[in-house]
């Protein structure tokens, strides 16, 4: 498990990126903290050692391919995640040297996978598109 500092740090900044997305709630998936369009679609999961891995770090639905292509350029900071990799998913480690441009951006880009196109249309209208 991550020390509970740095846990914590993270997951209020994974919180505060989701948040900040169209219509974007947060509750307990799994035990862990998830963030969902409109209650439905998953943006992000925030794990912190699932299973006693070790991890601490977010899980998200990705476009076809990225989940390959990160892991690959970057193993020791992406990761396909279990029950979810097959589907292509990509794992986020946060407890590595961590570009929070980086993760909001991934975010988005897991926003915009999986919410309604006309919530996507309101990310791109306030310029926030990450």
């Amino acid at each position: 498990m991550a020390d509970q500092r740095r846990a914590a740090e993270a997951l209020e900044r994974v919180r505060e990126i989701c948040l900040g997305l169209p219509e974007v709630s947060e509750r307990l998936s799994h035990g862990s903290p998830a963030w969902f369009v409109r209650g439905k679609k998953t943006v992000a999961m925030f794990v912190d050692d699932h299973h006693g891995d070790g991890i601490l770090g977010i899980w998200c639905p990705a476009f076809p391919g990225v989940q390959a292509e990160m892991v690959e350029a970057e193993p020791e900071r992406f990761f396909r995640p279990p029950y979810v990799g097959p589907s292509g998913w990509l794992g986020v480690r946060l407890d590595r040297d961590v570009s929070w441009d980086e993760v909001a951006s991934i975010v988005t880009d897991s926003f915009r996978k999986v919410a309604p196109k006309t919530l996507v249309a309101k990310l791109d209208a306030t310029g926030d598109a990450g």
